[in-house]
């Protein structure tokens, strides 16, 4: 436990350290960014910690790809946009008390979540012995997932990069087969990790890729982008009716 304690520690720092840049820049959305990396952050101390052995890095390096693509994508993506909507938005609820609010609700609060989330990778990064099989599968899961979530980001690009699509709706592509195809991509992966962590006997850990779904589910992602994108594109409407919101199949007619 003094490793999983020492995850923690690394987890938090990084998130005070982002927090004290968003005061410097006054953009709380920094923490988004951060999301990725503070993943690769969590699995190499783990991994270093467990004494680097070699199974291990199968772990290592998937997680290495997907958080650093991940922190990559978003900073590419929100360059120059400013702070996003729900930071605004508090902002004018706390006023002069945001900083300190955000330090704990938004900064150390999802450095917490993201230790929790994390869990799988402490048994994962430091596998030993012959446990093939679960490596393998739980790899399989993950490049299933990442190969979703890489392309329905890459897909959503372009789609926003055409002027012509200006307040339209995505729905081609795997967007066509479920309304968050990233999200899904997200999920999957993870509990690839998980069986990442199975292979080291880290079947206790369910509650990482659980988690991960219920927020990705009911908070964070598809509640909260659903939200807003009922209230401002009335034709989602009708792209709800006909597509699964997470698990891909044809549309309905």
């Amino acid at each position: 436990m003094a490793l999983a304690a020492l995850g923690l520690l690394a987890a938090l720092a990084l998130m005070l350290g982002v927090w004290l840049a968003s005061l410097a820049y006054r953009d709380a959305s920094l923490v988004d960014r951060f999301w990725g990396a503070g993943f690769v952050l969590l699995v190499w101390v783990y991994w270093l910690g467990a004494g680097s052995p070699a199974a291990g890095l199968v772990a290592v390096l998937a997680v290495s790809l997907w958080g650093g693509r991940l922190s990559l994508y978003l900073s590419w993506r929100n360059w120059g946009h400013g702070e996003d909507y729900r930071y605004q938005e508090m902002r004018r609820t706390h006023g002069e008390r945001f900083a300190l609010v955000s330090l704990g609700t938004v900064f150390l609060l999802q450095g917490l979540i993201m230790w929790l989330v994390a869990m799988p990778l402490l048994p994962a990064s430091g596998v030993e012995g012959p446990v093939l099989f679960w490596l393998l599968a739980g790899l399989l899961l993950w490049a299933v997932g990442f190969a979703w979530e890489t392309i329905g980001d890459w897909q959503m690009a372009r789609f926003k990069a055409d002027p012509a699509n200006k307040g339209q709706v995505m729905d081609r592509g795997l967007w066509r087969y479920c309304r968050h195809p990233n999200y899904f991509g997200e999920i999957v992966l993870w509990w690839g990790f998980y069986l990442m962590a199975v292979a080291a006997g880290g079947w206790w850990t369910i509650f990482g890729p659980a988690l991960m779904t219920f927020l990705l589910m009911r908070v964070s992602g598809v509640a909260l982008l659903e939200k807003k994108l009922n209230e401002t594109r009335p034709a989602y409407r009708d792209y709800v009716e006909r597509t699964n919101a997470l698990l891909p199949a044809p549309p309905r007619r």
